[in-house]
């Protein structure tokens, strides 16, 4: 395994306790070949898991004043899981400090996402444990970089209902928009509704979903789909 010394440089971060980082990059098949090792990553990967979600919760929270509670937790999903933290933790270089079994290791361990996923995470939790919270915010913060671009993206596929208002309300006034539910069945622990938006009184899209806010949302992209597409526009 390359010097420690070379990723603790990359990710901005140098351990008091060593150990920890050691902790943090171990996969569970390497103390199954080498159990006088100590301990594998997976308890550190819990730990971290919570830590990079408050680290991008806060920051979401004051980047984004304006947003509800739903856009903003689809923001920190696509922050803190999957694709971005196996494109974090290659970049910083943690797959050249993974220590895991032969086996695994031949087997593509090294780049598999899972894996990749979780050592990041345990190396959040790693820091964390070592310096406390503030700098381990300060450190995770430092890999994402600039999040602004990545949330413009995002944002622009999420509250449809707030775009299509945007769209339709300079055209036709305030009170153009209109939702409302045409079926509603189910018990109240599992409901399921069908919603049209009105425009003008004329219906532009339908949607279907466990909630009304998902069958509004559904509703809310057709209609902004033929609202962007008609010639008057």
């Amino acid at each position: 395994m390359p010097d420690l010394e070379q990723l603790q440089q990359t990710i901005g971060y140098h351990f008091q306790n060593l150990d920890l980082l050691r902790q943090s990059l171990t996969h569970p098949s390497y103390i199954q070949v080498n159990p006088q090792a100590g301990e594998h990553n997976q308890r550190l990967e819990f730990l971290g898991d919570a830590v990079l979600s408050l680290t991008l919760a806060e920051k979401l929270y004051h980047l984004l004043p304006e947003e509800r509670e739903g856009p903003l937790s689809r923001c920190r999903s696509s922050l803190v899981k999957g694709e971005k933290l196996t494109d974090l933790a290659l970049h910083l270089g943690v797959d050249k400090h993974l220590r895991m079994s032969e086996g695994e290791d031949q087997n593509g361990g090294r780049k598999r996402p899972s894996i990749l996923e979780d050592a990041l995470e345990a190396l959040a939790g790693a820091i964390f444990l070592d310096s406390g919270l503030k700098t381990a915010k300060q450190v995770i913060l430092s890999w994402y970089g600039e999040i602004e671009p990545h949330l413009e993206n995002l944002l622009n596929t999420y509250n449809l209902k707030g775009q299509l208002q945007e769209a339709v309300q300079p055209v036709l006034g305030n009170n153009a928009l209109k939702y409302r539910v045409t079926k509603e069945t189910g018990p109240s622990h599992n409901k399921y509704f069908k919603v049209i938006v009105l425009v003008a009184g004329e219906k532009m899209g339908e949607g279907e979903g466990a909630s009304k806010k998902e069958a509004e949302e559904k509703a809310a992209a057709i209609a902004l789909c033929k609202w962007k597409q008609s010639p008057s526009q």
